[in-house]
């Protein structure tokens, strides 16, 4: 099926299915045009969006029947966002998660162990005691912004440690983050052009890290790990610069916006904040189901390598397909009440929000670890966060998550 130029937003009326409108994530109404989909059996050709013809594969057996034929439907082909590669304007930045076999398999090999359970209890006492020192200093009944000081803070550190990277620098990897992860951009080229700047610069600071580490013992960081790998040890600048912003924007949006979450979830059902209160114990259990309630990364793409048939829809070779986790993760006929937090939800873990198959979510244990300390620090300290406003969200239809969110911490 060819890919037809999008139309303008203005010149055409918006279609109410249309899930890629990045408003409705902005105005957290995104809800009900999923709800709508999955009720029309889940799959929903879009014809004209800003982002051009696409799938959109919103229920929970479709998205797990798809990313277990990763040969049928690429990552590689097309990327993984719905946001189109424009030639002559953007620079192809290759990344392992947007390749195919065995590519893919090499590259992530190389990093996995940074994520084992053995690294994950070797950084548990670290990641407690920065988490201990952040809620310390809080003030207690007193407005404050939770994303900048908390989430923000927290993920930003940690990555620091990953990568081994200048700790008075750390917050550039935020900045870099927040560039990578918006897709909005592919609707404004003079922003594109901007974002690749700030890539290339994130890039060259890396690549002074890289030469800092050359010919060193090897160290538990993610430059050592590459540098002594035979899979990515000879990786051109901008496979180096691909791969670097998957690890920065994958560590920085899951966790980060999780822990926002927790702190606006619980604060909409306080019901459950009180019964996770009285009951400790539920906290790894309420770690999966924020995750799932939040679903930070919204969607990935994939493209359709063949012509294929999935639950009666043919999907031609070179189709864009949109796998909406964030819709997959409040399936009805998987979830009960999945609009809810439920804090002891029998299956929270079965959640989607790491995504499926050889493509998931590499760090998913540094981020369940991360936030789960947090819960169990807060609870150390008998800390509660209330909402004291609505948060401001990310405008886009790929990172979903939060800029602001005023909150008063209180004991209980």
């Amino acid at each position: 099926m060819a890919t037809l130029a999008p139309q303008s937003a203005a010149a055409r009326a918006p279609d109410p299915l249309d899930v890629s409108r990045s408003e409705l994530y902005r105005d957290d109404v995104w809800q009900a045009p999923f709800a709508e989909i999955r009720a029309r059996g889940g799959i929903h050709w879009h014809d004209q969006t800003d982002y051009g013809p696409f799938w959109s594969i919103a229920s929970y057996k479709p998205i797990t029947y798809i990313e277990s034929l990763p040969d049928v439907f690429s990552s590689q082909a097309g990327g993984i966002t719905i946001a189109d590669f424009r030639e002559g304007v953007d620079v192809k930045l290759p990344m392992f998660i947007a390749m195919d076999r065995p590519k893919h398999t090499g590259q992530r090999r190389t990093v996995a162990p940074a994520f084992t359970p053995s690294e994950m209890a070797r950084m548990t006492d670290d990641i407690r005691r920065r988490t201990a020192d952040i809620l310390d200093e809080l003030p207690i009944g007193r407005e404050f912004d939770w994303v900048d000081t908390v989430s923000i803070e927290l993920t930003t550190q940690m990555l620091a440690l990953l990568f081994d990277f200048p700790w008075e620098d750390r917050r550039k990897l935020t900045f870099w983050s927040d560039w990578a992860g918006d897709i909005e951009i592919y609707k404004d080229e003079a922003k594109r052009a901007e974002r690749l700047k700030h890539m290339f610069e994130c890039g060259a600071y890396f690549q002074q890290l890289w030469n800092s580490k050359l010919g060193k013992d090897p160290t538990p960081d993610l430059i050592s790990m590459m540098i002594h790998s035979d899979a990515m040890a000879e990786m051109d600048p901008h496979e180096f610069i691909g791969n670097l912003i998957l690890l920065i924007v994958g560590g920085n949006d899951t966790t980060r916006n999780s822990m926002t979450a927790y702190a606006y979830g619980l604060s909409q059902f306080p019901d459950e904040r009180a019964k996770l209160e009285a009951d400790p114990s539920l906290i790894h259990n309420a770690t999966q189901e924020i995750i799932r309630w939040q679903t930070p990364l919204a969607h990935m793409r994939r493209t359709a390598t063949q012509d294929h048939e999935v639950e009666g829809h043919l999907i031609r070779e070179g189709d864009k397909v949109a796998l909406w986790y964030i819709s997959a993760n409040r399936d009805e006929s998987v979830f009960d009440d999945p609009d809810s937090i439920r804090v002891d939800r029998p299956n929270a873990r079965r959640h989607l929000a790491f995504g499926h198959g050889i493509h998931r979510c590499v760090g998913a244990r540094l981020a369940e670890l991360q936030i789960s300390v947090l819960l169990e620090e807060m609870a150390k300290r008998r800390l509660r966060v209330e909402a004291a406003g609505e948060p401001e969200r990310v405008l886009a239809s790929f990172v979903h998550g939060y800029r602001k969110l005023p909150v008063e911490v209180v004991r209980y």
